[in-house]
């Protein structure tokens, strides 16, 4: 099963699929490991049955670097950003989205660059946080814990096949996400506008409704990025591709924070 998470959707990320199809430029006969020489041709790497490919613990030690230093940047940020200052975070949001694009359709595996794409990523979330935690005490608490839960309870319904990633769910996902991200655009390009606050997708019982499909759609493509490391340590992937995984599942569990921090905030200003 290719991954259709935005990131993570290039073709030939992993070759393998569950259904035993690869997808790719190296046609794969059926389920299993990659040859090497199907390694040589789509990465233009070679390695032994069992040396040198992507194992599910070089995922997680990746993803646990990109988080901590997302999180280092983030307290950073926090400690020595003014409340009201939004410049560094806008400034490290855009640099942060052309580096995740670079990454995206370069297939980058380079260490460097995730690991920059985190650091960026900390200083936008920690402002941000910052200036929802001055407006509303506890609401970040509340975010994290909210987002390790998501995170925890998807990957336990995934690993009880609760969930289950076809074809029809990632279509019907995705459809749904675009449907959401363009919601998303025009509510922005009207507050930016002087409509109050867009078309109020972001506050008020609409904005409820919106954050929490927003965080729905941060679960989903959660989904995605474990079947994405599911078939890519099946197939034996190069070990540098744990990288690109984590990139991605960095990306969906920031997704989820922010979008429970609105949430967050909306239900608290309601109080």
């Amino acid at each position: 099963m290719q991954s259709k998470n935005p990131i993570l959707s290039r073709r030939d990320t992993f070759a393998y699929t569950g259904d035993g199809r690869g997808r790719g430029a190296v046609p794969h006969p059926g389920p299993g490991r990659l040859s090497d020489e199907q390694l040589r041709e789509m990465y233009g790497y070679d390695a032994g049955p069992t040396q040198d490919r992507m194992t599910m613990d070089d995922v997680v030690v990746k993803t646990g670097l990109c988080l901590g230093l997302l999180a280092a940047f983030a307290a950073f940020a926090w400690a020595v950003v003014p409340v009201d200052n939004f410049g560094p975070a806008f400034g490290a949001v855009i640099a942060a989205m052309i580096l995740g694009l670079v990454i995206a359709f370069k297939r980058s595996a380079n260490p460097g660059l995730i690991l920059g794409y985190a650091a960026l990523e900390g200083v936008f979330i920690g402002v941000l946080s910052h200036a929802f935690d001055a407006t509303y005490p506890g609401v970040v608490v509340q975010a994290v814990i909210g987002t390790f839960a998501v995170f925890a309870a998807m990957l336990a319904m995934y690993q009880m096949k609760i969930i289950k990633v076809t074809d029809r769910y990632a279509r019907t996902g995705m459809a749904i996400a675009v449907g959401f991200f363009l919601l998303m655009v025009v509510n922005m390009v009207f507050a930016m506008f002087g409509v109050g606050g867009g078309l109020g997708f972001r506050s008020g019982g609409l904005g409820i409704l919106m954050g929490v499909l927003g965080v729905a759609l941060g679960a989903f493509f959660l989904s995605l990025d474990f079947k994405q490391v599911e078939d890519g340590v099946a197939a034996g992937v190069p070990a540098k591709q744990s990288w690109v995984a984590a990139f991605g599942l960095t990306l969906s569990l920031v997704w989820i924070y922010t979008e429970l921090l609105r949430l967050l905030a909306i239900l608290n200003g309601r109080d």
